[in-house]
């Protein structure tokens, strides 16, 4: 049976390819150069999209998978609640139970038309350093979403292109750093236009039907693609388990458990069996978890195949994903999700590569850090009497993997983020690194050693609230093929007074002028027997 991409030149799609791709590059650029807070100019804490007409995923930029993956489901959500998107109009929300991942990722979408006619759906999402709720940085250890930040359903931010200052001025009254919100959010608006002219001009040089096409084309080459990458792996079923340590409030472990099925192109994968959601803010909305399967079945299909896909990654519709309501992996309101975010994703990665370990096992390497050791610090600046709001992950080992030993001091799966220069850190915020620099010998040994994570040692210069969300502090990233597992990490308070007192794993505290948090991330486990 012929298809799209049998009719379409395949040099002319490759080009296209590249135009979508570099598109969102462009929006991601454009956020980062305009937007006011280091998350986002230093860390790049910040994802870029395109969506053809019917809500699909065409192209994305290289930037943080667990945006990406769920990204779909916001422009859904919009366009339930909102629909239909006129020209001019952008949907703003971050409400994880309609669209969102966590509160402070907060997405803008808007329509492209041409001729009066909608051709695509564009979306710039980023992690705000503040949305409100109980601790500055809106990462706290709290038990519902209330206490998390602003829950903002989609709604209309702007209409037929003029700001709506009602929305406007009831966001920024919620948060305790309007002015750096506002810089950030207009930011995210001139990501929009960049590429709304952009993706008119690809429009007018090569006309709607053509683009229109190659989108379609695109989708459909993706998903041949996943499908060839799928019937590569042995027929079967592969089950895994890991867990999550604990959720703050003395619930845990946690378990992930996870089922997938392989029957020739087709795949199953089965969460049934997690745990159900917990009391803490480690619950991960179904979006979530939908991401971290996309970005694993991307991971593994690429490998088998030997070249990537297509930067959107397909809708994937050979791939079936099953997840309980009420789970940790699939939680309801109002449960409190700020870490299912950031630290469930990261272990639903790690369960799934244990199972594709079993059909792969010269494919798939050791677990890597396996945490974003979420750091957040918030009060008020005594330089300038302000309050300010300090958030930012931490780099970590990588498993090493039969390609090579695993990198030092990175970012892995999850996200794709940057750690926060020292000068920017301390130029910002009232804070002073006194420490910062890789933890040597915690990547575990293997003929491919793991990686070794990192140590940050952050001295407060007045009081503020301290909120810490990790993970792997009791339990090892495992290693693989006969590789020793990596280092856990560690979170410590050294007083101003200079008593030295390990930190819980999450918690959220009140530190003073002086006190010193020491943040050490775990290494990577090794592969293959040293």
């Amino acid at each position: 049976m012929e298809t799209l991409t049998d009719r379409i030149d395949p040099v002319r799609l490759e080009i296209f390819r590249h135009l979508f791709t570099a598109l969102t590059e462009e929006m991601g650029a454009a956020l980062r150069r305009a937007a006011h807070s280091p998350n986002i100019t230093e860390r790049r804490d910040y994802s870029c999209a395109l969506f053809d007409a019917a809500g699909r995923p065409v192209a994305q930029g290289d930037h943080m998978p667990v945006h990406l993956g769920a990204m779909p489901m916001s422009v859904a959500a919009a366009l339930g609640r909102c629909a239909p998107l006129e020209p001019g109009d952008v949907v703003v929300l971050n409400d994880p139970f309609a669209g969102g991942t966590h509160l402070p990722d907060i997405t803008l979408v808007t329509c492209l038309h041409h001729g009066g006619v909608p051709i695509a759906y564009l979306a710039a999402r980023a992690h705000h350093a503040d949305v409100g709720g109980m601790a500055a940085g809106s990462m706290p250890l709290a038990r519902e979403i209330y206490q998390e930040g602003l829950r903002i359903p989609p709604v209309r931010l702007v209409r037929a292109g003029e700001r709506l200052e009602d929305i406007w001025r009831l966001l920024l009254a919620n948060v305790r750093t309007p002015e750096e919100r506002a810089g950030d959010l207009a930011a995210q608006l001139g990501a929009l236009h960049a590429g709304a002219l952009r993706l008119l001009e690809i429009v007018e040089r090569h006309g709607e039907d053509e683009v229109r096409s190659a989108m379609a084309a695109l989708l459909e080459y993706a998903e041949r693609l996943v499908r060839a990458g799928i019937a590569l792996i042995p027929d079967g079923e592969y089950m895994a388990e890991d867990a999550l340590e604990d959720d703050g409030f003395l619930n845990g472990p946690l378990p992930i458990r996870v089922r997938v099925s392989v029957a020739g192109e087709a795949m199953r994968v089965d969460f049934s069996g997690c745990a159900a959601q917990t009391e803490g803010g480690v619950n991960a909305v179904a979006a979530i978890t939908v991401a971290a399967t996309r970005y694993v079945v991307r991971c593994i299909v690429e490998a088998l195949l030997g070249q990537p896909l297509p930067a959107g990654g397909g809708e994937m519709r050979s791939v079936t994903i099953d997840v309980s309501a009420g789970s940790i992996v699939a939680a309801t309101a109002p449960a409190s999700v700020a870490a299912g975010n950031v630290e469930t994703s990261q272990r639903i990665t790690d369960v799934l590569l244990l199972a594709f370990a079993q059909a792969l096992p010269d494919v798939v390497p050791a677990q890597s850090q396996g945490t974003m050791n979420n750091l957040a610090i918030g009060g008020i600046d005594p330089r300038t009497n302000a309050p300010f709001a300090y958030y930012e992950t931490m780099a970590g080992g990588m498993g090493g993997g039969p390609r090579g030993a695993g990198l030092s001091a990175v970012h892995v799966h999850m996200t794709n983020s940057r750690n926060t220069p020292v000068e920017a850190l301390e130029h910002a915020y009232p804070v002073r690194v006194l420490r910062y620099g890789i933890r040597r010998g915690t990547g575990g040994a293997g003929s491919r050693p793991g990686g070794d994570g990192v140590q940050r040692d952050i001295e407060l210069l007045c009081d503020a609230d301290v909120s810490l969300l990790t993970e792997r502090r009791s339990t090892a990233p495992r290693g693989a093929h006969g590789g020793c597992d990596g280092a856990t990490g560690e979170n410590v308070r050294i007083a101003a007074d200079g008593t030295v007192g390990q930190l819980a794993a999450k918690c959220t505290i009140r530190g003073r002028a002086g006190d010193v948090f020491s943040i050490r991330s775990p290494g990577g486990g090794g592969w293959g027997t040293a």
